[in-house]
Parts: C-alpha cells; structure tokens; sequence
C-alpha cells in the first residue's frame, strides 16, 4: 500500500467532516469572534476552507517562506461573503488536493519540506508528514474551534465523529 492510498481514506473522512461543519457557518456574522485574541468567524471558516489548498503546493515544491525577506508576505484569501462561495473554495480545494495526494508517488511524499518564516526555518518533515500535521491535523484544530463557535451562536453542531448533542436531542424528540 502506497502512503497516498494510507492518507486518502482519513483525507476524505475530515474533509466530509469538515463540510458538515463549514455548511453551517453563519455568514452574516464574518466579524463575530468569542475574544479578542479570536480570530473572526469569517476569517477562521476561510481559513478551513483554504487549507485543503495547501496539498498541492506542498507536493509541488519544497518549502515556504511566509514573509520571504525582500519579498510579499503570504497573503490568505479574501473571506468569501456567502455560504455558496465558502463551499466553493473548500469544495475546489479538497478536489485539487485529493487529486495532488492520490498522484503522489511514495518517494515525492518522503522529500523534505520547510515552512520559513523571514528566512528561518520554523520546521522541516517529510511532505506525507506535512500533510498530516501542517494540513490534516491542523484544519482539525481549527474545525474544533469552529464548533465552538457555532455552539456560542446557537447553530447546531454537526456530528464528526457520532452524534452531536444537538442530533442527540434531535433524535430523542423524534423518537417521543
């Protein structure tokens, strides 16, 4: 078994995971954040729905420097002002992404890769290991905290891994 055909069944587990929960971000509250340190709503549901996108650009490349010295700074995407633009995004990037993965041949997964930042090297792994962490694990962190913030706005959470509390309840109503 290939290190591509390992990381897609998980791959495509968070990515429908993750659309259950992008489905419910409410769009009409982009500047909502729970602190101030918070990253807004609509800035964290763009962040989700663009890290997908980072699959291919990893695959194809060797490292990133987010604020190359003499250069641009990383740029994220613009915040997309609607549910349907959201789901876009994320849809074309998940596709692109398990397109770049299912591609992969096990030697291009075992190349090393560096995140930089002003020319120092914050971290170097494997690209499959960069997938995992700096992708995978990390969209998950920040679709947790999504959760919570959908929880502080009183939208029903999805169930990811079972039901939620909210299906939980939906379904004890219906069974009464």
């Amino acid at each position: 078994m290939t290190i591509a055909e390992m990381l897609l069944p998980e791959f495509d587990q968070e990515m429908a995971n993750t659309r259950k929960t992008l489905e419910r971000v409410p769009m009409d509250k982009p500047a909502w954040k729970p602190h101030e340190k918070s990253m807004t709503m609509g800035r964290l549901a763009q962040h989700i729905a663009e890290m997908p996108g980072w699959t291919g650009f990893t695959l194809g490349s060797e490292s990133l420097d987010l604020a190359p010295p003499g250069g641009e700074p990383y740029q994220p995407a613009p915040i997309p002002e609607s549910s349907e633009a959201l789901l876009a995004m994320f849809d074309k990037n998940v596709s692109e992404a398990r397109a770049a993965i299912a591609a992969a041949t096990d030697e291009q997964m075992a190349h090393n890769w560096s995140l930089l930042m002003g020319g120092n090297v914050i971290f170097t792994l494997p690209k499959s290991g960069v997938i995992r962490s700096m992708i995978l694990n990390h969209l998950i962190h920040h679709r947790a905290q999504l959760t919570v913030y959908l929880r502080l706005n009183d939208v029903a959470v999805p169930g990811l891994y079972g039901p939620s509390a909210d299906e939980m309840n939906l379904a004890q109503s219906a069974s009464s």
